[in-house]
């Protein structure tokens, strides 16, 4: 037994040495600058390299031959097939419409009467409220007997005139009076009419904002609100980035959180202005409103289509890894056999526009590949891996 450990040691020790003379011989052969020399040792290691990797690769294969039980890394694919991708810009903003309208007084005074309630329908030029005219309906019926007669007046002497009975400067000083009465009776009527509030336009009387008794005064109290419901329209800031992509009749489609309800709608307007405070464009959508449901200043999410591509390659966003070089990269399954076993090869590409969790590869993929979805991260470029679920 003794025997054999001095051996073994001895072995060792030779070998050892015999590894530093190889050692020194290559430094000596470095430090002799000799060109050939050098060359034929390249060769000779080289060679060696070359017999050792087809070694290797015969064992591995055979050990793959032999061990049923391999030990590869376990991955799901995704099966890259072109298809529609539509890309949305997602805002907010707010229901708005041009006819809701606070009504204020055109005269002074007491608020005699008020004919309709809120929630009430009206239609365009309909009475809704009165106010007390201070005498101004008598003024006007005193003038409309004033007025009766110059016409009266004019009349006869229009037909004397006729006749070639009387002066010409008569009948021109009868006309004149009349026509002054009747402007003057027109002018009372116009203001007896601010006496009468009316609907502006169709709609609904959304408050009715002073009582009936009240004094009021024009430009400054205000009597009642009236809304029209029917033509609806969202406004909001778009950046100025997508002044060339979202235009007039874009589609739109618009979800309002509160009232649990989306719509497909249209962009009906876009602005021609860029606010330099925020870089920004405003653009309107119309907002059907049968049911309505939807209220002014109700706040609304939309989606502008501003990208469509018939043939888009999606990729989930979650596989992508980027090197040093800033560039992206995913894994796909190369050279897979009947065992779903296959090569994890790295790949180059280049991304578009991203939607939700998928993003749109515009380089470096195939339709048709096979990525790694699940385990995309902790492969090898290169590396045996066995796909399962593969889709």
């Amino acid at each position: 037994m003794k025997y054999i450990y001095t051996l073994l040691t001895a072995t060792l020790l030779l070998t050892a040495c015999g590894g530093d003379k190889k050692s020194k011989s290559v430094e000596d052969l470095v430090a002799s600058n000799n060109l050939e020399a050098l060359i034929e040792k390249r060769e000779e290691i080289d060679a060696k390299q070359l017999e050792f990797a087809a070694q290797l690769k015969l064992i591995n294969d055979r050990i793959s031959e032999l061990d049923t039980v391999k030990k590869l890394p376990l991955v799901t694919s995704l099966l890259i097939e072109s298809e529609k991708f539509d890309h949305f810009l997602e805002l907010q903003g707010n229901v708005k419409t041009k006819q809701n309208l606070v009504i204020y007084p055109e005269m002074g005074g007491t608020l005699t009467r008020v004919y309709v309630k809120e929630g009430q329908n009206v239609t365009k030029g309909q009475l809704l409220a009165t106010i007390d005219d201070g005498g101004l309906s008598q003024q006007v019926a005193q003038m409309q007997i004033q007025a009766d007669l110059a016409k009266t007046t004019f009349e006869r002497q229009e037909r004397l005139w006729q006749q070639k009975i009387g002066s010409e400067i008569q009948y021109l000083q009868a006309k004149s009076s009349y026509e002054a009465q009747q402007r003057a009776v027109n002018q009372l009527k116009s203001q007896l009419s601010k006496t009468s509030v009316r609907a502006p336009f169709t709609g609904v009387i959304d408050d009715v904002i002073t009582d009936q008794g009240s004094v009021v005064a024009p430009g400054q109290s205000q009597l009642m609100r009236i809304v029209n419901l029917e033509d609806m329209y969202i406004e909001t800031d778009v950046p100025e980035s997508f002044i060339t992509n979202v235009t007039v009749n874009k589609d739109v489609k618009i979800e309002f959180p509160i009232l649990g309800k989306s719509m497909d709608a249209k962009i009906r307007q876009a602005g021609n202005f860029i606010n330099p405070a925020n870089r920004t464009f405003k653009i309107e959508v119309a907002v059907p409103n049968k049911d309505k449901s939807i209220k002014p200043n109700l706040t609304a999410k939309l989606k502008i289509n501003d990208y469509s591509s018939e043939n888009a390659l999606l990729i989930p966003q979650s596989i992508i890894s980027e090197n040093a070089e800033g560039e992206q990269y995913i894994y796909i399954i190369d050279n897979k056999n009947t065992d779903n076993e296959g090569v994890a090869k790295r790949i180059i590409i280049k991304t578009g526009k991203a939607q939700g969790d998928v993003i749109e590869v515009i380089n470096g993929l195939k339709n048709g590949a096979e990525v790694i979805q699940e385990g995309a991260r902790s492969v090898k470029d290169g590396q045996l891996v066995k796909v399962i679920n593969s889709l």
